[in-house]
C-alpha cells in the first residue's frame, strides 16, 4: 500500500469535563517495534486547571444506584464498543504497545470488569466498624464517627506497565471522589476505555475525567488534586515521601520465604507462577525467594522451568513473556549484567534478548542466586521475570525480607508468620501455597486506599 493510502492513524482524545477534547499537536503512541499504532490528545496546563475546577463544582455521585450503574460499566469494559474499540481490538492494542502477552491482557479485561461491578462494596471493607457512611445517621444525634473524605478531587498519574493498575481508583470514585486520569502514554488504551466505559454507563463527565499530558504538565495535576496516587520507581516514592496529599506506589520488591520444614518441590508450580505469571512485569511477582539451607537446588529448578517459557511476538496468543523495543532490551541486558557481578546465573547469564527482528524483543527470564540475606541484587526489580535467590537463616530474622509489597510464606512456623505479619514495611502475608499475584476485591492490595482517602469524623446532633 502507498503511502498516500495508509489509514488514518487512530485517537485518543482526552475525555474532559465538557466531552471528548482532541488537540492539535498530539502526542505518538507506538508499538513495541517502533510503529505508530495511535495519537493522543496531550492536553495544556490550563485545560487541568478549568477540569479540576469543574470537578470541584460538582456533586458526589449518589450511593443509591451506584452498584447497577457500575454493573453496566463493568459490562461495557468486558464486552462492548467504547471509543470505537471492540474489546479485542482494544485487547491486541494493548497487548502490542505495551509488550505484555496477549493472554495477560484478556485476563485483565476479565479482572478489570470483576473489580469494576464491586468497587463499591469493595471501598467499604475498609470502613472502621465505628463509623457510619451518612452524617444524617440517627445514631449521630447522640455522637458518632462519619466517615468523611479528605478531600474532593483525585488524581491518579498511572503507570503503563500492566492493565491491572487501573482497578484501585475505581474505590475512589465510589467513595464520591471526582476523578481525574493522566494515563501512561506507553499504553493509554485501558484507561481510555475505562473512563469511557464508565461515561456510557452514567458517570457523567464532570465527576470523571481523562488527561493526557506530558511529564511537565502532570505536576500541575498533581498539584491542583486534595489526593493523588502517584506510580513510579525509588525516585518518585523519594520525591513525594513527605507530601501528605500523595501516595507514591514503587517498586514491589515482593518475595517468597522457604523455611526448612517445607519442602519446596510441593511447592514449585506456585513459586515458578509468582515470578512468571502476569509476564513477570506486576509489582506482586516475585524478585527474591529466600531459601532456609542450601538455595541451589531451587533455583537450578526454578530456573529449568522458567528457560522453557516460548519467546513470541505479545500478540500471540502462546505467547507468556514481556516484549520492548530492542533498543531497551539491550539496556536492560547491560544493567542486569552490572548489577548480578559477583551472584551465580543460572538463568540469563548469557544475556536476556531474543531479538524478533522487527525492532522488538523479548525479554527471556533470568535465575541469580547470591550469596547471603543481605546481598544489594535482592533490592533489585526489573520488568521481566527476574528473580534472585538467596540463603536465609534464623539469625538473619525479618531484616532481609521488609519493604515488601507481598511476602509468601511457605512454612508452618506460626511464631515466624505472626512476626512477619506484624511487620510495619510487609504489606501483605500469603501463608502456605498462595501465589504471590493472588489479588480479590476487597482485600488490600497495599492497605485499603480508603485508609488515604477517608478519616473518621466525630458528628453530634446533626442527625
Amino acid at each position: 500500500m502507498a503511502a498516500a493510502d495508509a489509514p488514518e492513524p487512530l485517537y485518543l482524545d482526552a475525555l474532559g469535563h465538557r466531552g471528548p477534547y482532541r488537540t492539535r499537536v498530539p502526542g505518538r503512541v507506538t508499538d513495541v517495534s517502533g510503529a505508530e499504532v495511535a495519537r493522543l490528545s496531550l492536553v495544556p496546563p490550563v485545560y487541568v486547571d478549568r477540569a479540576l475546577a469543574a470537578l470541584r463544582r460538582a456533586d458526589a455521585f449518589p450511593p443509591a444506584g451506584l452498584d447497577a450503574l457500575l454493573e453496566v460499566a463493568a459490562e461495557e469494559f468486558a464486552n462492548g464498543t467504547v471509543g470505537g474499540l471492540g474489546v479485542r481490538e482494544y485487547e491486541h492494542l494493548v497487548s502490542r504497545t505495551s509488550g505484555t502477552p496477549l493472554a495477560v491482557v484478556r485476563d485483565a479485561t476479565r479482572g478489570t470488569a470483576r473489580f469494576v461491578s464491586r468497587a463499591r462494596s469493595s471501598a467499604e471493607q475498609g470502613r472502621p466498624r465505628g463509623t457510619v457512611r451518612d452524617g444524617r445517621d440517627p445514631s449521630s444525634a447522640a455522637g458518632h464517627a462519619v466517615w468523611a473524605r479528605r478531600g474532593e478531587v483525585f488524581a491518579v498519574n498511572a503507570s503503563g506497565n500492566h492493565p491491572g493498575v487501573h482497578r484501585v481508583w475505581l474505590e475512589a470514585l465510589a467513595l464520591g471522589y471526582r476523578v481525574a486520569v493522566r494515563p501512561s502514554r506507553r499504553e493509554p488504551f485501558t484507561p481510555h476505555r475505562l473512563v469511557g466505559a464508565l461515561h456510557r454507563a452514567g458517570v457523567g463527565t464532570d465527576r470523571l475525567v481523562l488527561l493526557p499530558t506530558d511529564h511537565h504538565t502532570a505536576g500541575t495535576l498533581i498539584r491542583g488534586a486534595d489526593r493523588a496516587v502517584v506510580y513510579g520507581g525509588d525516585e518518585v516514592v523519594a520525591r513525594y515521601a513527605h507530601d501528605a496529599r500523595v501516595l507514591p506506589q514503587g517498586p514491589g520488591r515482593t518475595k517468597i520465604l522457604v523455611t526448612a520444614d517445607t519442602d519446596w518441590r510441593e511447592h514449585l508450580d506456585t513459586i515458578v507462577g509468582s515470578v512468571a505469571d502476569e509476564a513477570g512485569t506486576a509489582c506482586v511477582n516475585a524478585t527474591a525467594v529466600f531459601v532456609e539451607g542450601d538455595p541451589a537446588p531451587l533455583a537450578e529448578a526454578l530456573a529449568a522451568r522458567l528457560s522453557r517459557l516460548p519467546g513470541l511476538p505479545p500478540q500471540d496468543s502462546r505467547a507468556v513473556l514481556p516484549v520492548c523495543p530492542f533498543d531497551r532490551a539491550r539496556a536492560l541486558d547491560s544493567y542486569l549484567r552490572s548489577v548480578a557481578m559477583g551472584t551465580r546465573a543460572w538463568l540469563g547469564g548469557d544475556g536476556i534478548v531474543e531479538d524478533l527482528g522487527d525492532g522488538s524483543a523479548v525479554l527471556r527470564p533470568a535465575v541469580h542466586q547470591v550469596v547471603d540475606a543481605g546481598a544489594p541484587q535482592l533490592r533489585t526489580e526489573l520488568p521481566f521475570p527476574c528473580v534472585w535467590v538467596a540463603p536465609w537463616k534464623r539469625s538473619d530474622g525479618v531484616a532481609p525480607l521488609r519493604e515488601t509489597l507481598v511476602l509468601s510464606v511457605l512454612s508452618r512456623d506460626r511464631a515466624l508468620l505472626d512476626l512477619l505479619v506484624a511487620e510495619p514495611t510487609i504489606a501483605n502475608v500469603y501463608a502456605g501455597d498462595h501465589p504471590t499475584y493472588w489479588m480479590a476485591p476487597g482485600v488490600p492490595h497495599d492497605g485499603y486506599l480508603s485508609d488515604f482517602l477517608m478519616r473518621g469524623k466525630a458528628v453530634v446532633g446533626v442527625g
